[in-house]
């Protein structure tokens, strides 16, 4: 003869509670070392925004550069200072051989510091000078906060 038997209970192991979650202490390791590395890893990415934005400005200036080379060729002479680098994306009055937009928007107008670049024509008309003022907005400067000019 056969018999079953139906439990409603399982056979398991045995559990103990304490075991089941990570202590007080152990978190508050893993939170010090993670503070650790911060504090390390910070100051260099730091570095490295800070000499990113000055890269991103030198290659704006290339740029804004070669979009007035293109504006040269088409209009035998560069925008005047009133007309200023938006000639670059709106036809000033009076252009007839006008062939732009030669930027694809004002975006690239402004330096990585939210601040329009600095635009002049030389005095002899032989090329112009395109500037951002850096970090600070001031003149000279070491790091973030050095000019960038063509």
């Amino acid at each position: 003869m056969i018999t079953l038997h139906l439990t409603s209970e399982r056979s398991r192991p045995e559990r103990d509670d304490r075991d089941s979650g990570f202590t007080l202490v152990e978190l508050l390791v893993v939170l010090a070392i993670i503070a650790l590395i911060a504090t390390l890893a910070a100051p260099q990415v730091l570095r490295y925004l800070g000499s990113a934005r000055t890269n991103a400005a030198k290659a704006q200036v290339r740029n804004i550069e070669s979009a007035l080379e293109l504006y040269y060729v088409d209009n035998a002479k560069y925008p005047t200072a009133e007309e200023g680098l938006s000639a670059l994306v709106t036809a000033p009055a009076g252009e007839a051989r006008w062939n732009g937009p030669y930027l694809k928007g004002t975006t690239g107008l402004k330096d990585p510091w939210g601040r329009p670049y600095s635009y002049e024509v030389k005095a002899d008309a032989s090329g112009v000078v395109i500037r951002s003022l850096g970090k600070d907005g001031k003149p000279d400067g070491t790091g973030e906060d050095q000019d960038v000019s063509n």
